[in-house]
C-alpha cells in the first residue's frame, strides 16, 4: 500500500493523500487535502481499485476530474455533456439493427 500511496502522492501533487486503514472489506478511504491542511475530497475505493493498475490509473483520472470540478475549472454538466456525447458516438458508429 506504501507503493500506491507514493503513485498518488505523484499523480495528485501538490495535494497531500492519505489513505485510511482497511475497511472489513478492504475497502480504503482516500483523502486529499490542499497546502492549508483542508480536506479537498474524500472516496472510498475497494481493494481491487487501489490494487490493479487499470483500475489504479481510473481512480487518479476520477479524483482528477474531481479536483477539477472543486476548483472550479470544469462544471459538472461538462462532465455529463461529456459522457452524452461519448454514448451517442457508440450508438451511431454501430450497425444498424436490421
Amino acid at each position: 500500500m506504501e507503493n500506491i500511496s507514493l503513485l498518488l502522492s505523484e499523480a495528485l501533487s501538490p495535494y497531500q493523500v492519505n489513505i485510511g486503514p482497511a475497511g472489513a472489506l478492504g475497502e480504503r478511504l482516500v483523502t486529499l487535502k490542499n497546502a492549508t491542511g483542508a480536506i479537498v475530497i474524500e472516496r472510498n475505493f475497494s481493494a481491487a481499485q487501489l490494487g490493479d493498475k487499470r483500475q489504479l490509473t481510473d481512480v487518479v483520472d476520477g479524483l482528477h476530474r474531481d479536483l477539477m470540478v472543486v476548483e472550479g475549472r470544469i462544471e459538472p454538466c461538462v462532465i455529463a455533456a461529456m459522457r452524452n456525447l461519448s454514448q451517442s458516438a457508440g450508438y451511431a458508429t454501430a450497425r444498424p439493427f436490421v
